[in-house]
């Protein structure tokens, strides 16, 4: 029988598995959580379920002792990897099963399948016909808020929660104090010369994204400043050239400050061009959290204004770390806010709060980076 974790010992020598997501930035902000977990149980086997996305950094990480692909989601796959995952773990099973995908259904199923003693995060009940109950510890009940991204939120748990930065999230969920904002990743240098700056323009949402004239006044300085420019990104898919922000990325591209470098890394070469790189110029997107975790003294185009309301669930993803500046938009909007952030383009005619970042601040920003 499955029992929610409520920071027990695990005994000697435990075996534990943490389901991670396909995403990129979301394998960076778990690094905190696997540190600590070698921290706290320092005789722990940590094996971990993730993405051929991340694998060469899930293979590579320091605090990860085994890994698979569990994405992407193939009929069949999940009874499979549960049956491989048993076998892994041996006669003792799972001590402890840490879900830090929680909202989606595949690893909230899978994580129960794997049939630990105790579960962390979102699961199911052993008989996979209701949530496993979250219980009346702060770690566990905050599993049912509704939105972790508002200052209610954090206002209800004072005292307990140190910010609502997701990192601490997860590593509080699984009863571990580590230092929640230290973010770290490997890298590998990238097969080219790495430029002065590397920008990404790019989102999975267009209400983050920046306007194309504001990036090429940005460009227009850099030119006169004698700075090479690489894009880094992904190309896109024969009739994707006009969804998303590959519009914007076509424009910039053609820039003649600019080396197009999309599709010309893998993630863990993206790390070494941004290890190397002068700088960093992004919107919210996974480069930001890898230029964040190796170093690169970086500038984050958030769409939010002082008080973190904006385009971006900000306060629950900006990276704490020294090298990162965030932008402050002139313009408050909450309808972003109020909707949790499941729309995907800005919800008004005009995109005022990210044209409330004027490219001046970035340029100012960077000149402070740069020099």
């Amino acid at each position: 029988m499955i029992e929610r974790y409520e920071g027990q010992e695990l005994g000697p020598a435990p075996r534990i598995a943490v389901l991670g997501s396909s995403k990129l930035g979301n394998f960076i902000i778990t690094t905190p959580l696997l540190r600590g977990l070698k921290e706290r149980f320092p005789d722990a086997t940590v094996d971990f379920y993730g993405s051929p996305v991340n694998r060469a950094f899930e293979e590579r990480c320091p605090w990860i002792d085994w890994r698979t692909d569990i994405f992407p989601l193939v009929t069949d796959r999940l009874q499979r990897v549960a049956d491989a995952a048993r076998e892994r773990a041996g006669a003792g099973g799972y001590a402890l099963a840490i879900n830090c995908d929680g909202f989606n259904p595949y690893t909230t199923t899978l994580v129960t399948l794997l049939a630990p003693r105790y579960a962390a995060g979102n699961a199911l009940a052993a008989n996979l016909g209701e949530s496993l109950p979250l219980g009346d510890h702060p770690n566990n009940r905050i599993l049912g808020e509704p939105d972790w991204t508002t200052p209610d939120f954090l206002a209800r748990y004072e005292g307990h929660l140190t910010s609502n930065y997701i990192g601490e999230l997860f590593a509080r969920m699984a009863f571990v104090e580590t230092d929640y904002f230290a973010i770290s990743l490997e890298s590998v240098e990238p097969p080219f010369q790495v430029p002065d700056l590397v920008i990404h323009a790019n989102a999975t949402r267009d209400a983050k994204l920046w306007p194309v004239e504001s990036w090429l006044e940005v460009l227009d300085w850099c030119a006169g400043r004698g700075l090479s420019v690489g894009l880094v990104g992904v190309l896109p898919k024969p009739g994707q050239e006009n969804e998303a922000g590959y519009p914007i990325e076509a424009e910039l591209a053609a820039h003649p400050a600019v080396t197009d470098l999309r599709g010309r890394t893998s993630p863990i070469e993206l790390a070494g061009a941004l290890k190397a790189a002068r700088a960093c110029v992004t919107v919210d997107s996974g480069p930001l959290h890898v230029a964040a975790a190796v170093g690169c003294p970086t500038v984050a185009i958030f769409g939010n204004d002082e008080e973190g309301i904006g385009a971006s669930p900000l306060w629950l993803w900006l990276p704490r770390v020294g090298n990162v500046s965030r932008t402050v938009s002139t313009h408050r909007c909450a309808l972003c806010l109020e909707n949790r952030f499941r729309n995907h383009a800005c919800l008004k005619s005009e995109h005022e709060c990210m044209l409330g970042v004027a490219p001046r601040r970035i340029i100012a920003l960077l000149e402070g980076l740069l020099d």
